[in-house]
């Protein structure tokens, strides 16, 4: 039996636009279309056309991509017609291959939101759908409240459905737009709907305010949707939307999918999900969620001992999926709670070839428990511990020696008057017998000798041109005046590889020193700087 086609909607650019803090520009908007489209999605949603100068200028050119890029906005207001309405215009008028009306479908919203009636509504449904169906387009109804509707005035609800699906729409998609609805009640009401509706022409449009956006998606499928709308990572307004990034993978690899159904993402445009849903993140300039299923750093990585031994002899025993088919990657923590198997698995990975009987892979375990003790925290900085387990193992050569630094903070008027604060970093280091002193002025002090530090490295200097910090985290690891601090620094090269270091020191500065000489010493050793 042939798999059945389910459609996969993307609103990152228009719903997921609503999160507090994201505001995309029109390259963002282009970008984030054209990375949608090579991931397989069905239909792009760009924005709101009319609604802002961004999205106006978005619909006002073709963008010339694979996936049904698509308009959205509201019916026609009531009391106007068709042809009388600027926002409807607006919707008619776009370069879109397809157009999204949103509209009400819980007659509380009728009539407490547009202070209409529920006839006027109905009509405004199937006015609107009607006027877009003529100019040949493919059209799509959010019903909006959808779920809330239906508890509330099932006839009501379902009458808003099939009036748009009577006049031609494509898609009816059943909007939780609270996010309150349950997965069994979203199974329960789609199973209604598809009584009226072929399921083939039902969508779920599903919110996470109860962290359940995912699972009420899957939900309407189980029940007969074959259209699911989300967002990349889940944005949107509020607690986000239903997050594509974990829907796609489990549509692709979960038996009870995969073997039923079809999606427009192949297997090789899955390998390319965990890129995607990083490279929006730093769109945002966010940190991507470690904990993130399926493309997290953290969701394939085993802390426990006895996990790792067990992950060496088959990944199966602690893996639901294999990482390589999202484009992820396994990683087996080194850590105070590790075992000889994460040391071992983690150098093997690294690319250091030790025989697992050697001394000096216990002494290695031994020196990552005792630093981990006094504050050090290697399952987060892995370019640190490959740093450590290379010098115990005698792999790391002497580039560069920083015979001492210095670094001042100042206040004082600058030569327009203003009071600013200005940190100073002096660092003296010695290559190949040659001294070289190195000044820069920096934002902060950490900035400041990172500054110093990547001046001037003489023959070594070409290696880390490209390099730049990316994130700085500080934890306070215990209380009062003598407070030891962990410093964490991402780094970043000219190729876009990223790596985490650490540094820990009663004295901020000395620990942002240790995190940043081994950013500087991992880029040397992995560029194969000679010694």
């Amino acid at each position: 039996m042939a798999p059945e086609r389910l459609y996969l909607f993307d609103t990152t650019l228009r719903d997921g636009a609503q999160t507090n803090g994201v505001d995309f520009t029109l390259s963002d908007k282009l970008t984030i279309a054209k990375m949608l489209d090579d991931l397989g999605i069905d239909y792009v949603e760009g924005g709101y056309p009319g609604a802002n100068p961004t999205d106006t200028q978005l619909f006002a050119e073709d963008r010339n991509l694979g996936a049904t890029f698509t308009a959205f906005g509201m019916t026609r207001r009531p009391g106007r017609s068709t042809s009388n309405d600027p926002g409807l215009a607006a919707l008619l008028e776009a370069k879109a291959d397809a157009i999204c009306f949103v509209a009400k479908s819980w007659d509380y919203h009728v009539r407490v939101a547009l202070e209409t009636t529920p006839e006027e509504n109905l009509a405004s449904i199937r006015d609107s759908v009607g006027a877009a169906v003529a100019t040949g387009r493919e059209v799509l109804l959010d019903c909006e409240h959808f779920f809330d509707g239906y508890k509330a005035n099932p006839q009501f609800a379902l009458a808003c459905a099939k009036a748009a699906y009577d006049q031609g729409a494509r898609w009816i998609v059943l909007c939780d737009t609270n996010g309150g609805a349950l997965p069994h009640e979203v199974e329960t009401v789609v199973g209604e709907v598809i009584k009226l509706i072929p399921g083939d022409h039902v969508g779920i449009h599903a919110h996470n305010d109860t962290e359940q956006a995912v699972a009420n998606s899957l939900a309407a499928v189980r029940a007969g949707a074959r259209q699911i709308q989300g967002t990349l990572n889940g944005l949107g307004e509020r607690c986000g939307n239903a997050n594509l990034v974990s829907i796609i993978p489990t549509l692709k690899l979960k038996p009870d999918f995969a073997d039923r159904f079809e999606i427009g993402v192949s297997d090789a445009q899955l390998k390319s999900l965990a890129h995607a849903s990083h490279t929006l993140d730093e769109m945002l300039n966010r940190a991507p969620n470690r904990h993130a299923p399926y493309v997290g750093e953290s969701a394939f990585a085993t802390k426990a001992g006895i996990h790792a031994s067990a992950i060496m002899k088959d990944p199966a025993t602690y893996e639901h999926v294999s990482p390589d088919r999202v484009g992820n990657r396994r990683k087996l923590l080194v850590s105070d709670q590790a075992g000889k198997s994460n040391v071992l698995a983690e150098l093997e990975r690294i690319g250091l070839k030790v025989d697992k009987d050697d001394a000096r892979i216990m002494r290695l375990l031994d020196v990552v428990k005792e630093r981990e003790a006094i504050g050090y925290a290697y399952e987060a900085a892995d370019a640190s511990f490959e740093l450590l387990a290379r010098r115990v193992l005698g792999k790391v050569p002497n580039y560069f020696d920083v015979e001492k630094f210095d670094v001042n903070i100042e206040q004082r008027d600058n030569a327009v008057g203003q009071r600013v604060t200005v940190s100073l970093a002096v660092v003296k280091v010695k290559v190949d017998g040659e001294t070289l002193i190195s000044a820069a002025e920096g934002i902060g002090p950490v900035n400041a000798l990172d500054l110093a530090l990547r001046k001037d490295l003489g023959k070594y200097q070409g290696y880390i041109n490209g390099l730049e910090l990316t994130d700085y985290r500080v934890r306070i690891l215990n209380g009062g005046t003598e407070a030891v601090t962990r410093v964490l620094i991402e780094s970043q090269d000219e190729s876009g590889e990223r790596w985490t270091t650490v540094g820990v020191s009663p004295n901020i500065i000395d620990a942002s020193f240790q995190a940043l000489m081994d950013s500087i010493v991992y880029k040397l050793v992995r560029s194969g700087a000679p010694a």
